[in-house]
């Protein structure tokens, strides 16, 4: 069952190319296989120029969003805006900030993604780092979860994350990963220098590929029979690890 709500959504071809013109964020936008038109053309042009990839999809995906006339597009807005970790990291540096980023791998679950962003706004994280694809979406449900704290941090929507992680660490960010197989616990590592914190999916952790370019990996102590924690809670205890050492190395 589609978890979205009728309000944030838009669908049609016109109305998908005027909320463009009109300047509102489209998080997702999903377009019919093989779809064509002097309008679709039009409307794919646009997305070219906001640097916006469509989720190209069978029409079968559309009809479970609305049964009604979608002409092939469907796309879901956001009134959070998007931002650059190129264009947010310089001017953290120039502000004379030490800069505490969140990276989230790919998580999916809404809920927890609003959570997520409550506690970081509140620990001081100056910017939290998205994929393009494969997140949650940034709705009403996840601004409602975040108590409106989404609108208190900077979301950056980010092409390729390994990519992010590399850019980030080229900007001397140490960039810690927090997953089950570390040695290390969080306790041991030192986050009072400039520094990201990577989290993964809810099933199955951070991607290889992230994981393989960050610095360190973390994790938390387990002693219970239940070897995980919901990623909300395992991020909130990281993200206060770190507050805790930024206050006391004051």
């Amino acid at each position: 069952m589609n978890q979205e709500k009728k309000d944030d959504f838009i669908f049609g071809l016109r109305p998908v190319l005027e909320a463009l013109e009109a300047g509102k964020t489209i998080d997702k936008i999903f377009v019919q296989n093989a779809l064509q038109g002097e309008i679709y053309i039009e409307l794919k042009q646009l997305l070219a120029k906001h640097n916006l990839r469509p989720n190209y999809v069978p029409v079968e995906k559309l009809n479970r969003f609305t049964r009604k006339n979608h002409q092939g597009v469907v796309a879901f807005i956001s009134d959070v805006p998007f931002y650059k970790i190129e264009d947010v990291l310089p001017q953290l540096f120039e502000e004379g900030k030490t800069p505490f980023i969140l990276i989230l791998d790919r998580l999916t679950d809404v809920r927890n993604f609003g959570a997520i962003c409550r506690t970081a706004e509140c620990v001081g994280v100056d910017a939290i780092l998205i994929p393009e694809k494969g997140g949650a979406p940034i709705n009403s449900d996840a601004i409602k979860t975040s108590a409106g704290a989404i609108y208190n941090i900077k979301i950056c929507k980010e092409k390729n994350l390994a990519h992010s992680v590399d850019f980030l660490q080229q900007s001397g960010i140490k960039v810690f990963s927090a997953t089950e197989k570390a040695h290390k616990l969080i306790y041991d590592a030192d986050f009072t220098e400039p520094c990201a914190i990577v989290m993964g999916n809810e099933e199955t952790g951070i991607s290889k590929e992230v994981l393989h370019h960050s610095d360190e990996k973390i994790k938390l102590p387990i002693e219970g029979k239940t070897q995980s924690l919901n990623v909300s809670v395992a991020c909130g205890a990281i993200l206060y690890e770190a507050v805790r050492q930024k206050i006391t190395n004051k």
